[in-house]
This record gives structure tokens, sequence and C-alpha cells, in this order.
């Protein structure tokens, strides 16, 4: 787990303005590195290099950038609807925090304030002959940095919002807040096994929203200073509601600044993210297969896909080896198996329950899910099936599709299913 100021820095980062300070940070640095270059250039090599015509590459550069930054900046809301019409409209940070989408946008942008702010220092007379030609060079690097976004660009557009792409991302999101949750299962401290002990003081949340990340470190280090041991009530995804507890703290009295550094150590905001919640990627692909499953879409492939790649992300389940405790002074709330399991195919059994295809393959789903980690799936994965076989019995299948998926789903009730068919 990191710190609190790490995990701010990293979401800030994320964000396209980095992308564009950058840009005008080269801008401004353009205008020094001239000045000072200047005087180390041979006189006439102005004209020589042809760096007389560097206004006119400005302003040229100026007036397309600003087309096709607007342009683009179109297709990227086009694509973010899209995909929360299609997919979800969870999924449209995933497509926000894009790569090469941010690094496109932001060289279109920046090159336009590159070339603004070296328009407007050349109007104000701060280049003589020589530090134009570094003012030259520099346009020509820019220049090849666009041509080489909008190459990027024209191949990125050809998938970029679609709905395998945003599955894609979803998947790779939940695959990631997955993998770090296999290496900390219970963020770096104790996992909590039955109930809190009582007698703890209770430090409650001062604002409603989900828990977005938990800073580990200055926890422990706050415990161990005081020599108290935190059991806490809600790790990231958890919904906490103003004046509704955070964490317990037992062994020890807190003091006024005490209890204000625990409650800052919890970030809490107005959604949930993917980064350290390893449910919401679940949640969010199931999302995107009861949509596809809606009378409107009736896109059951999707829904299908969509179960395949649960089954890829969960069966890759941890081992049952105790994980290393990083912060001793810290007890945290399991997430069982049993938990994303519902998250994830519930939806699907609820909204496919007509469907023969999609509860085929949700039965295999579950069944593959049991092989894979008996000690966990068996029962939670029994329990499913059972509630996906009702359904389908509420939802008027035909007897002969309802006798085939009995006989998929023979493992999990065995007396019921043989007295069915």
């Amino acid at each position: 787990m990191i710190s609190r100021q790490i995990w701010k820095l990293r979401t800030a980062l994320r964000k396209i303005w980095v992308r564009v300070v950058a840009f005008a940070v080269l801008a401004a640095a353009s205008i020094v590195l001239a000045k000072l270059l200047a005087p180390l250039l041979p006189e006439g090599l102005a004209f020589k290099t042809g760096a007389e015509s560097v206004e006119r590459l400005l302003n040229l550069l100026a007036s397309s950038m600003l087309a096709v930054t607007t342009f683009s900046l179109s297709i990227a809301v086009s694509a973010f609807s899209g995909a929360a019409q299609n997919a979800t409209p969870r999924a449209i940070a995933l497509l926000q925090q894009d790569r090469t989408t941010q690094n496109v946008l932001a060289t279109f942008l920046g090159a336009f304030l590159y070339s603004l702010l070296g328009i407007i220092a050349l109007s104000a007379g701060l280049y003589d002959s020589n530090a134009q030609v570094i003012l030259f060079f520099v346009t020509i690097a820019v220049t090849g940095l666009v041509i080489v976004a909008l190459m990027r660009w024209i191949g990125h557009l050809m998938s970029f919002g679609r709905m395998g792409n945003t599955l894609d991302r979803v998947e790779l999101a939940a695959k990631n807040a997955l993998g770090r949750w296999r290496t900390a299962p219970n963020l770096g401290g104790h996992p909590i096994n039955g109930d809190v002990p009582a007698g703890g003081s209770e430090v409650l949340a001062k604002k409603s929203g989900y828990v977005q990340h938990v800073d580990m470190p200055s926890l422990n280090g706050l415990a161990e200073r005081t020599g108290a041991q935190i059991f806490i009530d809600r790790r990231p995804g958890g919904f906490v509601a103003t004046g509704q507890a955070l964490c317990s703290v037992h062994g020890s009295q807190l003091e006024a600044d005490d209890r204000a550094n625990i409650q800052a150590a919890f970030s809490i905001g107005t959604e949930r993210v993917f980064e350290e919640d390893p449910r919401f990627g679940l949640i969010v692909l199931s999302e995107i297969a009861s949509r596809a499953l809606s009378p409107a879409v009736n896109d059951p492939g999707t829904a299908i896909s969509v179960i395949g790649r649960i089954v890829r992300l969960l069966s890759d389940w941890p081992n049952h080896e105790t994980p290393e405790i990083c912060f001793p002074q810290m007890h945290v709330p399991r997430i069982l198996a049993e938990d994303m399991l519902v998250d994830a195919l519930r939806p699907v059994a609820r909204d496919g329950a007509d469907n023969i295809e999609v509860q085929v393959r949700l039965q295999k789903a579950l069944a593959s899910l049991r092989n894979t980690a008996p000690d966990d799936f068996e029962d939670p994965a029994a329990r499913l099936a059972c509630e996906a076989l009702e359904r389908a019995n509420r939802a008027g299948l035909p007897d002969s599709e309802l006798t085939d998926l009995y006989d998929i789903a023979a493992w999990a009730r065995p007396k019921e299913i043989a007295a069915h068919t």
C-alpha cells in the first residue's frame, strides 16, 4: 500500500493538463534557451538555414493546431458518450485516462500554446537573427511530434471507444486491481476473522462517499506511536455516510490531532475507483453484460464474452499461504470469494434468465471456477448455480432447454436435478 501523498500524485499525473503544462513549459524554455545559445552561433546562420521563415511556420502551426485540437476533442467526447450508452458510464473514467488519447490531445494543444507563445515572443522583439535559429529548430522538432501524434491518433481511432476496446480496458483495470489484492489481500495488515472486539474508540467519517484509498503507512505509524491496534471498518470501495465509523481504535486513548489524522488517512470521493477496489472492475463488467441483455440492446454475445472475461479474472485465485504482514498494528476486513462471485455473475443470472445460451455459459463458468479453487468457490458457485436455475425456471424456458441446463448443472444440486430430469 502506498501513502496518501503518492496516491494523490499518481492520480493527478493521469490528468491531461499535466501534459499540456509540459508543452507550455517547453515553449517558455525555448525562449530562454534561444537567448542563452544565440551568442554561440555564427553570424548569418539564419539565412543559411531558412530560420527567417520561422514566423510563418509558427502562424501555420497555431492555426492548424487549434482546428485539429477542437476536432479531436469532439471525437473523444463522442467516444466517451458512446461508451456510456453502449457499455456503462463507469467505463468512461478508463477512456479518459487512456494515455494515447491524453498524449495526442496534449501534443496538439501544447503545440498550439508553443506556437502562440513563439509568435508573441517574435512580435515583442525577443529574438534576434541568431535566436531565431534556435526557435526554428525547436519548431521543426515540435512539428515532428505533431506528425507522429497524428499518425498515432489515426490508428487509435480505429478501436477507441468501441465495445471490444471498452471491455478490454475494464478487464485490464480489474486484472490490475485483483493482482494488487492477491499480493496484499488485507492491505498489508491482519485479516479480521469474526467480530471486531468491543470497547474500541470509533473514528467517524466527516463526509459521505466512497472510500477510494486508505493510507496504511500513516495509520500504522500512528498506531505504533500510541501503542494502539486499528480495526478498519471501510476498505477501498466501501460507502460511508457522515457519522459512520471508518475504523475503531483499541488500546489507546485518541487525542484530537490523532483522530483528525486518522480521518485524513481515508480518502473519500463521490465515485468508486478501479485502482484499489478489486470488486469494482467485476461490477462494471457485470453492468456491461446487463445492458447487453436488456430488451433495447439484445446482445447476448457481449454477455457471453463478459462471462468468459470474469472466469479469466477469477481463475487466477490466490493460494492460501499467509500474506506478508507489513502493518502489524492494522486489522482489515476480508473480501470473500462469494462477494466477488455475486458481484460479477448474479446480475447476469438475473438479466439472462430467459436466454438459454447465456444460462448454459453461466453454468459452465460456475463449474469451471468451482474446479479452479474448490475450497473457496465450491459453496458460493453451487448456490449461484441453483439461483440461476430457479430464475430460468420462472423465465419460462422450454422443457427441452431446461433439461439440458439441469444436466450441465448436475454438480450443484444432484438430488433435486435428478428428480427434475
